[in-house]
Formats: structure tokens, C-alpha cells, sequence
């Protein structure tokens, strides 16, 4: 499945209803694993990111960590857990255990499982179906190494007498999906890897990454292997006694053992970091260690992925796209932690020794990267590093990337408390200058409710209103001379607490998110005619959904073949784009596709329509 590399078409965030939707999907898939592991996997608060390869599989991953899950066909259908993800809960499937190490180097150079390979508990083969998912163990290690699907039933194999093939292999330690998060190539390094593999202090010590204790390997046949005290060889893959082991390993048991040690100790360091990082954390680096990372990143962005054509390009696009998948493996890099704390500053210190040119955008108040000085010093002596396995990330031109970023929109609303409620959140304890969604400011109202038992006993479904209550739901909003209700059903108390509270929406896109007040405002694009009966499209609102109106009238000259201009809406802040001719379907659907705007949020008006 991962053997070749393959490139990445689009990677964006999960809404919440395709979160909900994917928890569901390895609820019912999984069922060994619980809603807590589940969570544990996919935290509830954290932003799900799904990268959809030109193979048509769909990887599932929690923003800025490992892959955990992959989709085969992209349906649902055919899910399996990453090693990862298995490394974080070993038992969420079942597993065949294999004979020894010279069967699991087998499965990790990419080939499918045989049942000679499997070794068989006393009690018999366990029950199973065909095209389940099952995992592959090493003895004395609770890490999997592989998952796959199974090709036959356990009645099917008993028939065939324990032979063919067991377990279709989909994914394996050190395949390209492993080495992706790697961030460079890792070579197999044959037998070595499956001692490491049997290690059994692997994902269990708790030792630092640096230490090296409880990296020897624990497993008689393999330990004596690798000390050269097995005179007679190491298992093969049938069970049998393979001389070729044993006159491969002597010559080179010393440099193994020591190469062991290392891998083992690098292994080891993948269970013990919470949430599945490895990523060094940037308190062991000093400012200029941070600033001198940031610089090189820079440089090997511009000589790889950063093309003239592409400009001009939004700070935040170069800062997620371009810089970040150049950092070193095992570097994160925080621009907070560097001397020029934010992004703007750090890029307009680049722009004053003359690498970079930047303009910052006055609508957006975003840095823009203008232009590339590909004559400067700096750029002329720095050599670029060859990375290939980054190139099945970032392969494509940068309108692919262009394309990720403008698709991964997510609108949300939220409400911030206003003075008619404020009692009720002071009376909960809830902060009155954060920002809810709708279910979080109702779940403040009924727990105020609870508090003060408003509940009324004869009718469970209707809530008595106190005077604090009453004036929050009521107070201006009922017309003089009329009465104040004293009751209210527990169905219209949310609605009405939501209304009495201020309307914001959040919009985020990318890397970039913003908070405004009031409800969110559409897209407005209306078409005209103009002198000499010409038509001419405008769009306007754009800037709502974080679009760039510059790199949207670039992107729509090339699609339609015709002129656009930008130009201020009179009396109002923001551009509008025009477009000549009568194009108004042909853009809403490219705002629809290429945008990920929502069609209620999209309105058309053709003035050229009789």
C-alpha cells in the first residue's frame, strides 16, 4: 500500500460533522478499542486533518502529529489504525504472533504474511473472518509492526493446512507512510531491524531517549545470534535452521550490536512521548539555535518548493506550505521562540537584507512575499538538501498547495455573553468574555437551572423563571403593559439564550483564523452590463472567508480567459473583483470547489436577466 511514493492531491481539516463521522466509522470497525481509546486517539478539542492521495487512499491524522488512520478505497469502507496508533493502544486488534525475528524482516520489506510464519498457541488458531484487520507481533514486544487484512478464514486455513498466505499486508514499520513523518529516508538495514524489533523495553521503558538502558535484546534465539554464540543459525521463515544468519552476523556483530543500541534507543523514544511527538522540544534550544533553523528552512523553501510563479504569496502560505516541511526530523519550530517573536517581523527582517521582498497586505494586515532576490549572497552560497521522501508531500507546483489551503474553510458560530446574561454566567462561574458555541451557552443556562432547582416538579419539561432568569430571557423584549412570563419550555429556553447573548463567527482557513463580530456576511457576485451592452461580473465579500481578492482575479483571468481588475468598494472597507463578461455560475462554483464556501453563504444576482 505505502511501498511507492505517491503524491498528496489536497490535505485539509475535518468538519465536525466528518469527525463525528470517522469516530463512528472506527467505533463500528474497531470494536475492541473503547469511546475512551477512541478519544485518546482523536481528542475531542484537537483539529482532525485528512491527506487524499492521487491512489485514492485517505490518510486521517490529528493536526501537527502522526498518521492514525488510513482509508484504502477513501469510502469508510476499508479503515485500518496506523502503527502509530497501534503503538498507542496495542491491543485495539488482534494479532498473529510471529516465529522469530527472520519472519518480521520479511514484513517490514513489504511482503505479505504466510501461516508457516505464525506461530500457533497451544489452545489452537483463533477464530476469524476473511478481510478482517489484523496486526503482526514479535515475541516478547506489545508493539505491532504491521497491519494488514486477513486473505481467508481460520476454517479456510485449518482446510489448507496452515499453508498460503495469512495476512495481506496494507502498512508496515518503515514503509513511506513511516518514513513521511520521519521527514527523511530510512534504509532497511536487514536482520539488524528485527532485533531492534523484539526489543521488548521497545514502547514499554520509560527511560529517556537518550539513555540506552534496556535496548539489549531479550529474545535467546536473537540474542545469541547477535552475540555469535548460536553455532547452529537463527530461525528462518518456515521455522527452520538457516546457516546464512549466523556467517552474516559474525562478521559484523560488533558494529551491529552498537547500531542496535542506538535504533533501539531512537524506538524506544516513539512510546514515550504523550500524543505521539517526537519532536524535540524548543526549550533545549537557545534563540539563536531557533533563529539560525528559521534561516536555513527559508533558503531551502526558495531553492525547492517557492516558484517565481507563485508569487505573490500570502506569509501565512509560506510559512505551512514552504518553510515548515523543510525543518530538520526531530526540529520543531515555533516563531515565538525565535528573537523575532511573529512571523510579520521575522519576514520583514528578511525582506531589509535583501533575500526576500515583503509588502504587507492593509486589509488582511498579512505579510505578502513579493519577490525572491535569487541573486543574493545568501541564496547563491546555500546548497539545498535532497530530500525525497518530502517530495511525496510536497510534490506538485504550489497550486496544489494554493489549492489545500483554500479548501481547509471552516465557519463557526459562537456567541460572547452580553449584559442581559452576564448574571447568569457570573452566577455559574463562567467567563463572561470567552466566546461559546451555541450547545456550550446552552449548557451554561441549564446548569444554572440545576443550581437554583428551577425545574418544576409537576411538569419535568418546563423551567420555572426566577427574576434573574426572567430579566436575561425577557427584560426589553417584552412590550409595556404586558406581563412577564413565569414559565418556559426546556425546547425554547436555548434559543432564547442564544438570542439574548452577541453573534460572532469565527472563520478559519489554513493557518489562519479570525474572530468578527455580528453575523457572518455572504458572497455577493452580480452581473451587469455596461456601456456598448458588455457584461461584467463583480464579487465582493471575499474577504469574509479569508480570500485573497488579488490572487482570486489572477486565478479567474487564467480560468475564463479574460481581464479582471480589483478595485475599493465606494464608501466601504474591502475590494471587489471584476470580471469581464457574464460568468456569474462559473464563479460561484469556483468559490464552491476551489474555496470550500458554503452554498448558503454564496449570493448570485444576474441584473442582465429579464
Amino acid at each position: 500500500m505505502f511501498k511507492k511514493a505517491v503524491e498528496a492531491k489536497a490535505q485539509q481539516r475535518l468538519s465536525g460533522a466528518d469527525r463525528k463521522k470517522l469516530k463512528r466509522t472506527i467505533r463500528d470497525r474497531f470494536p475492541r478499542a473503547s469511546d475512551a481509546d477512541i478519544d485518546a486517539l482523536l481528542p475531542p478539542k484537537a483539529e482532525i486533518t485528512v491527506s487524499k492521495f492521487q491512489n485514492r487512499v485517505h490518510v486521517y491524522g490529528v493536526e501537527g502529529g502522526f498518521p492514525l488512520f488510513f482509508d484504502v478505497d477513501g469510502r469508510g469502507s476499508e479503515i485500518y489504525p496506523t502503527v502509530f496508533a497501534l503503538w498507542k493502544l496495542p491491543e485495539m486488534l488482534p494479532y498473529f504472533m510471529l516465529k522469530g525475528g527472520e519472519v518480521s524482516r520479511f514484513v517490514i520489506g513489504g511482503a505479505d504474511l504466510m501461516f508457516p510464519g505464525i506461530s500457533v498457541a497451544a489452545e489452537g488458531l483463533p477464530s476469524f473472518s476473511a478481510g478482517e484487520p489484523w496486526a503482526v507481533k514479535v515475541p516478547g514486544n506489545p508493539a505491532p509492526i504491521a497491519v494488514g487484512s486477513t486473505t481467508m478464514s481460520s476454517a479456510e486455513a485449518l482446510k489448507a493446512g496452515l499453508r498460503g498466505k495469512a495476512l495481506r499486508i496494507m502498512h508496515y514499520y518503515r514503509d513511506l507512510l513511516w518514513q513521511s513523518v520521519e521527514g527523511h529516508y530510512v534504509p532497511n538495514s536487514g536482520f539488524l531491524e528485527d532485533v531492534v524489533l523484539e526489543d521488548p523495553s521497545f514502547l514499554a521503558s520509560n527511560q529517556p531517549s537518550g539513555s540506552s538502558e534496556g535496548a539489549t535484546c531479550e529474545s535467546d534465539v536473537l540474542q545469541s545470534c547477535v552475540n555469535n554464540e548460536n553455532t547452529e543459525g537463527s530461525i528462518d521463515v518456515n521455522g527452520a535452521i538457516s546457516d546464512a544468519c549466523a556467517a552474516s552476523m559474525q562478521n559484523d556483530s560488533e558494529n551491529a550490536a552498537k547500531e542496535i543500541t542506538t535504533d533501539a534507543s531512537d524506538l524506544k523514544s516513539t512510546a514515550n512521548v504523550d500524543g505521539a511527538k517526537l519532536d524535540i522540544e524548543l526549550s533545549s534550544l537557545s534563540i539563536e539555535d531557533v533563529d539560525s533553523h528559521l534561516d536555513r528552512c527559508l533558503l531551502q523553501a526558495l531553492h525547492t518548493t517557492v516558484k517565481d510563479k507563485d508569487l505573490p504569496m500570502p506569509g501565512s502560505t509560506l510559512w505551512s506550505n514552504h518553510v515548515l516541511p523543510c525543518r530538520p526530523s526531530g526540529i520543531t519550530l515555533d516563531i515565538k521562540k525565535s528573537s523575532h517573536k511573529k512571523l510579520s517581523k521575522w519576514l520583514q527582517a528578511k525582506s531589509s537584507t535583501g533575500l526576500i521582498t515583503v509588502k504587507e497586505d492593509k486589509y488582511k494586515k498579512e505579510a505578502m512575499l513579493i519577490s525572491v532576490n535569487r541573486g543574493h549572497p545568501e541564496y547563491l552560497q546555500f546548497k539545498p538538501e535532497k530530500r525525497p521522501v518530502e517530495k511525496v508531500v510536497q510534490a506538485g507546483d504550489s497550486a496544489a498547495s494554493e489549492s489545500r489551503s483554500q479548501k481547509a474553510l471552516e465557519v463557526v458560530e459562537v456567541y460572547k455573553s452580553s449584559v442581559h446574561v452576564n448574571p447568569i454566567f457570573a452566577s455559574v462561574g463562567a467567563d463572561t468574555g470567552k466566546l461559546y458555541t451555541a450547545s456550550e451557552a446552552t449548557d451554561i443556562v441549564f446548569k444554572y437551572i440545576e443550581k437554583e432547582n428551577l425545574v418544576k416538579q409537576t411538569n419535568k419539561a418546563t423551567v420555572v423563571l426566577d427574576a434573574t432568569l426572567c430579566d436575561a430571557l425577557f427584560k426589553g423584549a417584552i412590550k409595556k403593559g404586558s406581563s412577564y412570563p413565569t414559565e418556559i419550555h426546556k425546547k425554547d429556553l436555548g434559543a432564547t439564550f442564544i438570542n439574548r447573548m452577541q453573534a460572532h463567527h469565527m472563520v478559519t482557513r489554513g493557518g489562519e483564523s479570525v474572530v468578527r463580530k455580528g453575523v457572518l456576511k455572504t458572497v455577493q457576485i452580480v452581473t451587469e452590463r455596461r456601456q456598448g451592452n458588455k457584461k461584467v461580473t463583480k464579487v465582493s465579500g471575499l474577504e469574509t472567508f479569508l480570500i485573497d481578492p488579488e490572487a482570486l482575479a489572477s486565478e479567474l483571468q487564467k480560468k475564463f480567459a479574460c481581464s479582471t481588475t480589483v478595485a475599493e468598494l465606494p464608501g466601504k472597507k474591502g475590494l471587489e473583483v471584476l470580471i469581464q463578461g457574464g460568468v456569474i455560475d462559473d464563479v460561484a462554483k469556483h468559490l464552491l470547489e476551489q474555496y470550500g464556501i458554503p452554498k448558503r453563504y454564496i449570493e448570485v444576482l444576474d441584473k442582465t436577466r429579464k
